[in-house]
This record gives structure tokens, C-alpha cells and sequence, in this order.
């Protein structure tokens, strides 16, 4: 008999990237999908889940998250914020390689991902520096990188100011079939700005930072990308015009592709009111304009996965006036009830708002994951078919929760929803067929 027996019955299964969307069950073993809807003759599990009234669907993929370790620990660690991602029904978490020491060498890839495997509560995977130290100035080992364990390359909010070192970097990263992660901001013309340049920054007295900082990094991208042939993705879009210039590229046949952070879909420029420095991130959020462009993005399909962005801090980075605030918000366990938000809205409809979070990231990052017992030949994370990697998240699509400092798991608090009352609990998290997260229920009311 397969070892770690498990069975989930009773749940609505979907699974986006194989089009199901079913009341049916689940069986496990060895971490792997075993069956679906009959079990095998003979299987007997070990631990059987009533999911009637869940939704079961794979882990879900967050493309950016900072975990803060190695270098910033006082923040947050890897063994905080994994116990943070299970607790959200996240199994893979891509980091920035802005830690300390940068992710520009095997030895700190292999750090970070030795570290998550030791706790044991998500997978994670070191995004590679595209260049060293994230200077700029020359490129990275990319392939030493690849072998280590990145599956994509990026310079994560650093800029490159040197085109033909970008031009140069898209090029090597694409001899390695690894995706660039890019960070749509022009440096100069951000600098020194807070928020969006407009009415509430005028209001506020806060330098803005314009639409033209975002707008002309992605022009300047799409012509790289366009010109070598490489395979890019914006990380983080926020405005209108982006996502204008988004979709008239991939229309051309251009390799890219983006996402957007959840907060972008929720939040605008007038959530800043008071000052809230919980509300200051970066990108900075834009107009309510802005916003409904990124939501009919969604939809379309042109922006293809929603992420936290994750930057938990501790508090004392929130506590200064406005201006000296560090920007960021503590956001993995908010991530899925802030996207089953754009359910209630009419935006997506669940089996596409779970695309978004599970199949379409794991499509950016499969591209690049090297041949290990984590990746099969059909890139079997986000998906869930007979043989693929059983990380499962499992869920209560109408329960309501408060957001609150005692319920949040990640050493950051810094999330502007705070008190805010919000739509979908996970119930169970499975991680390569081991559950890493159950919830207390005390906390099913």
C-alpha cells in the first residue's frame, strides 16, 4: 500500500489548467494525485477529509514574495512566513533575489531553498539575480542559477539604466529558457516619489511618482523583448495604459506576459486618505480609473496571475510620518479572500479568478524549473490530474473572517485591511500529499 493515504470527498473540485469543475473526490499517495472520483481497488487511506462545502483546488503560486531571510530576520523569516503561506492555502512562494546576500550565486539559492525544505510548510523558489549584485552592470551566472534551483531570473525593483546590458541580460536568460521577471518602473522618473502623481498627492502634499515611470519601463521592455526574442513578464503592473501597451504587444506575437498585485484590484490612490502608511507601497496604487483597467485586464486574460507582493515589516516601519514609512504590505493571508472578492464583484468566475492563483503562475515559472521530482514533464504544479504533485488547498468559499493581528501568522502586520471583514477561509492545506496546515475550529465560526 502507497504511504501517506489520503482521501478528500465530498468537495468541489477545480482545477483550471485541466478544465475540471466537478463534486467529486480526491485520493492521495506518495504525494501524488492518485484517483479521481473512484478510488483504486483496494486503497485504503489513512486520513480521510470531509470536504462537503469546500472547494478543493491546487496549492496556490504566489510569483512574489518576500520572506526577509536571509538578511532581514527582524522582519520576518522563512519559517514565519511559510507557516503564513500554508495557513493561506499557498504551497509555492517565488522570492525576490533582493535578500542579503543577493540571489546571485548557487550557494545562496541553495540556502533558501535547504531552509524552506527544513521547515517544511511551502516549497519556494529563489527568483535568480539577473545581474550581479543587482548592479546593472554586469550579468549574472544564469545557468548556475537555473541548476540551483531559480526558475526565472530578475533584477527585482533594482533598475538596469544600461540598455544594451538589459538587451544583453533578456538574451542570456533566454539561451537558458528562463522568463525575466521585470520590474515595470523607469528609476528616474520614479525617484523620490511616494504616490501617484495626481489630485491626491497634490491634496496630501506628497511627491507623486507619474503613470510616465511605468509606462515608459514597459515601452522600453517590449522593444528588448521584441528585438531578441526573450520571454518576459512585468511584475506588478499598475495603470491603465500598461496594460493598454500589454496587450497590443502579446497581439504581435511579443513572449510576454504580467501580473498584478491583489491589493491593485481592491485599492486606489484615495485609500491613502489620513496619511495610511499601511496603504504606502510600490508601485503606488493609482486611480479608481487605473484600478476597473487592471480589473477588465483580469478578465480578459491579458494579465494573467494575481499576487500578494508580499513585504511583511515590523511595526516600527509604519510608525513614522508618512514620507520616511518603509512601502509594503504584509499580504499572503489575505491573497485568496482579496481575489474570491472579484468573484462576489462579477470580475472573474471562480474557476478563472483559481486560474489566476494556481495554473497561470505556475506556467511563468514552469518554464523554467529543471528536471527534479518537482517538476514532471506535464509541469504538474498548479495542476491537479492523475500523477501530479499533490498540493491541495482546501476551502470554504462563503465563510467570513476578520482580519486581525491575533490571526495573521506572518511576523508582518502591516496590511491596510486590518478590521476589515473578508470572504473565504482555508479550511486544510496539503503540501506534496502532507497536510501542513489545518484550521482550528474555533475559527470555522
Amino acid at each position: 500500500m502507497p504511504e501517506r493515504c489520503i482521501s478528500i470527498r465530498g468537495g468541489r473540485l477545480i482545477d483550471p489548467g485541466n478544465a475540471v469543475d466537478s463534486r467529486t473526490d480526491l485520493h492521495l499517495a506518495d504525494g501524488r494525485v492518485l484517483a479521481i472520483g473512484a478510488a483504486p481497488a483496494g486503497f485504503a487511506p489513512k486520513r480521510v477529509i470531509d470536504a462537503t462545502g469546500l472547494v478543493v483546488c491546487p496549492g496556490l503560486i504566489d510569483l512574489c514574495a518576500r520572506l526577509r531571510e536571509p538578511g532581514l530576520e527582524h522582519k520576518a523569516t522563512i519559517a514565519s512566513e511559510s507557516a503564513a503561506a500554508a495557513a493561506a492555502g499557498i504551497t509555492t512562494l517565488c522570492c525576490p533575489p533582493d535578500t542579503d546576500p543577493i540571489i546571485d550565486t548557487p550557494a545562496v539559492a541553495q540556502l533558501i531553498r535547504r531552509t524552506a525544505q527544513i521547515r517544511g510548510l511551502a516549497r519556494v523558489l529563489p527568483a535568480g539575480a539577473l545581474t550581479k549584485g543587482l548592479a546593472g552592470e554586469q550579468i549574472s551566472e544564469m545557468a548556475a542559477l537555473k541548476q540551483a534551483g531559480c526558475p526565472v531570473v530578475s533584477n527585482a525593483d533594482r533598475p538596469i539604466r544600461n540598455a544594451r546590458v538589459l538587451r544583453r541580460a533578456l538574451e542570456y536568460a533566454a539561451t537558458f529558457g528562463l522568463t525575466s521577471l521585470l520590474h515595470p518602473a523607469d528609476a528616474d522618473l520614479s525617484e523620490g516619489g511616494l504616490v501617484h502623481e495626481g489630485l491626491v498627492s497634490t491634496r496630501l502634499g506628497l511627491p507623486g511618482i507619474p503613470e510616465a515611470a511605468e509606462t515608459v519601463a514597459v515601452a522600453r521592455n517590449l522593444a528588448l523583448a521584441e528585438q531578441t526574442e526573450a520571454r518576459i513578464h512585468f511584475r506588478g503592473l499598475s495603470t491603465a495604459r500598461a496594460t493598454a501597451m500589454l496587450a497590443e504587444a502579446r497581439a504581435r506575437g511579443v513572449q510576454v506576459s504580467a501580473d498584478v498585485s491583489a491589493h491593485q484590484l481592491i485599492l486606489c490612490e484615495h485609500d491613502l486618505a489620513d496619511f495610511r502608511a499601511n496603504a504606502h507601497v510600490s508601485p503606488p496604487l493609482r486611480t479608481a480609473a487605473d484600478r476597473a483597467a487592471l480589473r477588465a485586464a483580469v478578465a480578459s486574460g491579458e494579465i494573467t496571475a494575481i499576487c500578494s507582493d508580499h513585504q511583511p515589516h515590523e511595526p516600527d516601519a509604519k510608525l513614522d510620518p508618512f514620507p520616511q514609512t518603509q512601502p509594503g504590505i504584509s499580504a499572503l493571508e489575505t491573497l485568496l479572500s482579496l481575489v474570491l472578492s472579484l468573484v462576489d464583484d462579477g470580475v472573474l468566475g471562480l474557476p478563472a479568478a483559481l486560474a489566476c492563483l494556481t495554473s497561470h503562475p505556475a506556467e511563468i515559472l514552469g518554464r523554467g524549473l529543471p528536471a527534479t521530482a518537482e517538476r514532471m514533464p506535464d509541469c504538474s504544479l498548479g495542476h491537479l490530474h492523475v500523477g501530479a504533485i499533490a498540493d491541495c488547498c482546501l476551502f470554504d468559499p462563503a465563510a467570513r473572517w476578520q482580519v486581525s493581528p491575533a490571526r495573521l501568522r506572518s511576523r508582518g502586520h502591516n496590511t491596510p485591511f486590518l478590521g476589515a471583514e473578508l470572504t473565504g477561509q482555508v479550511r486544510y492545506t496539503l503540501l506534496a500529499g502532507r497536510i501542513v496546515f489545518e484550521a482550528d475550529p474555533e475559527h470555522h465560526r
